[in-house]
């Protein structure tokens, strides 16, 4: 009987979206958030009159053009990267196996090695490594994890994982638009969208906080940390540029 792993571990270990596709959302989030609000600050900073004159119009028409079209390419470089890395494997791969076939002896003492690096003791590693060598295909996956660090991406769906980035960089980057959309442009509209910046930086670091239950501080800080020292560049750039 086959078992569909994905859904095992959805069930049997409470694994859910949040947790299957962290990476996309954090760094599609995180990224989205700093990304837009750079539009904002930057013309916050800025002291031009032309600047001034266009005021809340150029950053909703910036910030807008800027999060969609980052937006786009960071999806379709999650999607390319995925692709890659999935073409990489499966060449590497057939490498391995060829070097099994060609010269298992060699191979036989990487595995060797490896376990004994491992913990194995020599003797149970050397019984270990008898018995993978007539498997090849299960050595050859045992050697992609331990000697090239290189993970089975056949339940990694390139395509999914672009979509997940997409979304979060839509959905967080949005947010430093919202006073802008709301209110007329003026300080007190900025100081808002320096509220509401922190505060999508720090749902996006309780978002990781709540799947991987590290520290709660730790994954808060680090997320607003970043956040604030991108923010921080973006608004001195305008500043030296225009003032």
């Amino acid at each position: 009987m086959s078992i569909d792993w994905t859904q095992h571990r959805r069930k049997a270990h409470g694994l859910g979206r949040v947790q299957e596709f962290l990476k996309q959302i954090v760094y599609g989030g995180n990224d989205g958030i700093v990304t837009t609000f750079a539009i904002v600050a930057g013309f916050a900073g800025a002291q031009a009159e032309g600047v001034q004159q266009i005021g809340g119009l150029a950053v909703l028409v910036f910030g807008l053009a800027n999060l969609f079209a980052d937006g786009v390419s960071m999806g379709l470089g999650e999607f390319l990267s995925g692709r890659a890395g999935n073409d990489l494997f499966h060449t590497r791969r057939r490498m391995e196996l060829r070097e099994i076939a060609e010269n298992p002896d060699q191979e036989r003492a990487e595995l060797f090695t490896i376990l004994c690096q491992r913990g194995l003791p020599p003797g149970e590693a050397d019984k270990v490594t008898d018995i993978l060598l007539r498997h090849p295909e299960m050595m050859a996956d045992l050697m992609m994890t331990y000697e090239f660090g290189m993970h089975d991406p056949a339940e990694d769906d390139p395509a999914v994982n672009g979509l997940f980035t997409f979304g979060s960089f839509i959905t967080f980057g949005a947010i430093p638009l919202v006073p802008y959309f709301l209110l007329e442009p003026s300080s007190s509209t900025f100081r808002l969208s320096v509220m509401a910046t922190f505060t999508a930086l720090i749902a996006l670091g309780v978002l990781r906080w709540s799947a991987t239950r590290e520290r709660m501080g730790r994954a808060v800080g680090e997320t607003v940390l970043l956040g604030a020292i991108c923010a921080a560049v973006a608004f001195a750039v305008g500043w030296l540029v225009g003032g």
